[in-house]
């Protein structure tokens, strides 16, 4: 199917929007009327620029308050339609969408709306024109797709159909099942956005809180294979208002709305139909297929860009938490580190001095060629690392956050580029694997970091938290694969700081698993990071611990959640090492699939507290 974007979804001028959106790959745009409006082009030049960019102008909109009116603003609304057709004529687009009316006077009678809709399909009919009604969720009359149905059906008029958008049919209590028995061919167009599920009136969440598909909590593979078995076969179309996307690089949100799309088709294609949709052909069904997600073995290694500051840092921090140094590379100034399965690069070829930052981390696939091709196809494709002959090749693919993301075989031939030190045989401290990655994104990224995760590695999304730190609401998102053998924890402050930050700028960190964190706390020999003891008393008087269990979490730094069905897990963390980075160690207990955060404030004015101190 044609992919299609509308010009609202993308920030700048409408040649930035329409340049983006073509290199992006989209087919056609929905051109929005403010768009025209300012646009320093006629609507013939607006054309004009779409052909040679390779782009069909599949929509004009939008089209308001025109229906349930009396016969005086009928008259002046059927006048200004006849204008829009003209301007429409001229950018060479057949298709006009028309909103449910929002006027205070619309009246509450479906056969007059019917009645205005037909002499208004009536006049674009003859231009060779079509009107596509949409129902908004706020709408003052028609604000459901199945009453906005029965006034298309009422009015019987071939130039009038629907438009269906996901986001004002999946925000009302309105079941889209019906959507499948809809006459062939009068679904107009099909309009795409994703959100995340709120109690806030619908207007606002609308107007600022839709996102691209598979970024929400909307079940939008579900709703296009509904569309589809009623007969449609226009363009998959994104209507996305939001306002981290109207202020960000457009050729960046283009690329993020692209991938979108793609992985929502192959959703789609991949899914097995309901019942309500099992007519629908298999060749419109298949679609455009990615190379399947391979299965992802582990955390491989995580590498830390350094500099003569922060390097003696993290190096005797890795010392404190019984780490080894084991290897040092053949050619480059980079260091491994190891404790059983857990594996840590210091990378000391830094072109800028700065915090120490987790630059890169590996995970090991089993099929690292198609982990790759599919990263290609989802516009993520790889480039190759700088390596001298007879060094492992290791391709990179390049997060939001400009992370490295590399992908290896599970028997970890990259580490052949190393030297051995000799220095293998230390007793460590009880680590055993890497539980996960924290990795704060950048405000605008977010979204496009969780997309990111699940459709290029195959992540899926485990939970969304909000909690209030000491410098701010935090959001943090856990991706994790089936097996929970690769996990990443992305966080983001919901509102930018202002001169005063006295947090850690974007703080990350690796969490390692032990099978007795009370033996390894004791092992340990870098400084403790001091938790209150009000946290404790808290804590006691919260779960009901016993009194020496207790006091045990307490003389160690180790801090406790349980989840309601039981689950445990006891977690320890250090204090922040070259500017921006710490660690964390992890006991789960019975299951536990959380990262722990309601003990991340205690965390984050714990490690506040130890650098005025230390200071």
């Amino acid at each position: 199917m044609r992919r299609s974007i509308a010009t609202v979804c993308i920030s700048g001028t409408l040649d930035d929007k329409l340049t983006a959106a073509a290199a992006a790959g989209f087919d056609g745009i929905e051109l929005f009327e403010n768009d025209l409006v300012v646009s320093p082009w006629s609507p013939s030049e607006i054309r004009e620029r779409c052909t040679d960019l390779g782009l069909s102008i599949d929509l004009y909109q939008p089209f308001r308050d025109f229906e349930g009116v009396g016969p005086e603003l009928l008259a002046r609304n059927l006048e200004r339609a006849e204008r829009k057709f003209a301007v429409m004529r001229e950018l060479g687009v057949d298709t006009v969408l028309v909103c449910s009316s929002v006027h205070p006077d619309a009246a509450d009678d479906d056969d007059l709306a019917a009645s205005q809709l037909a002499q208004l399909a009536d006049r674009a009919d003859r231009h060779g024109m079509r009107i596509a009604y949409e129902a908004l969720a706020w709408g003052r009359q028609v604000s459901t797709w199945d009453h906005s149905w029965r006034i298309v059906k009422r009015a019987d008029h071939p130039a009038l159909g629907l438009c269906l958008d996901s986001f004002h049919v999946l925000s009302r209590e309105v079941s889209p099942d019906g959507i499948a028995g809809i006459t062939p061919g009068k679904i107009f167009f099909l309009q795409l956005a994703d959100a995340p599920h709120l109690r806030m009136d619908v207007l606002q969440w609308s107007r600022h809180h839709r996102l691209f598909p598979g970024q929400g909590a909307f079940d939008l593979p579900g709703f296009v294979e509904l569309v589809l078995a009623a007969g449609y076969d226009g363009p998959l179309s994104l209507e996305v208002f939001n306002d981290v996307f109207r202020q960000a690089d457009p050729a960046r949100t283009a690329v993020d709305a692209m991938r979108s799309l793609i992985a929502l088709e192959d959703r789609i294609a991949t899914a097995p139909p309901a019942t309500a949709v099992e007519a629908v052909p298999v060749r419109r069904r298949a679609g455009r297929r990615l190379p399947p997600a391979p299965e992802l073995t582990g955390h491989a290694f995580t590498e830390f860009a350094v500099d003569g500051h922060s390097g003696p840092e993290l190096r005797s921090a890795l010392r404190g938490l019984g780490f080894a140094h084991t290897g040092q590379h053949r050619t480059k100034p980079v260091e491994l580190w190891e404790q059983a399965a857990c594996r840590i690069v210091l990378n000391s070829a830094v072109t800028h001095p700065g915090p120490a930052t987790i630059s890169a981390f590996a995970v090991a696939s089993s099929d690292p060629l198609r982990s790759l091709a599919r990263a290609e196809a989802l516009l993520a494709p790889a480039h190759p690392n700088v390596r001298e002959p007879g060094e492992a090749e290791l391709a990179a693919i390049t997060a939001p956050d400009g992370t490295s993301v590399l992908v290896t075989h599970p028997g970890d031939d990259w580490r052949s580029d190393f030297l051995p030190t000799g220095a293998g045989d230390t007793p460590g401290a009880g680590l055993l694997t890497v539980d996960h990655l924290g990795l704060a994104q950048p405000f605008d990224h977010f979204d496009e970091a969780g997309l990111f995760y699940h459709s290029v590695l195959g992540l899926d999304h485990l939970a969304t938290e909000e909690y209030a730190a000491p410098y701010g609401l935090m959001r943090s998102r856990a991706v994790a694969n089936p097996s929970r053998s690769v996990r990443l924890a992305l966080t983001v402050a919901l509102l930018r700081r202002g001169e005063w930050a006295p947090a850690v700028a974007d703080p990350q960190h690796v969490t390692f698993t032990t099978a007795d964190i009370v033996a390894t706390a004791s092992a340990l020999t870098l400084p403790k990071l001091r938790i209150p003891d009000n946290y404790y008393d808290d804590l006691a008087a919260r779960f009901g611990l016993p009194d020496d269990f207790v006091t045990t979490l307490s003389s160690h730094g180790i801090l406790y959640d349980r989840d309601p069905s039981g689950s445990e897990l006891l977690h320890l963390y250090t204090p922040v090492f070259g500017g921006r980075v710490f660690f964390e160690i992890v006991e789960r207990r019975h299951g536990y699939d959380r990262s722990g955060e309601p003990n991340a404030p205690v965390r984050m004015a714990a490690q506040r507290h130890r650098r005025l101190t230390a200071g």
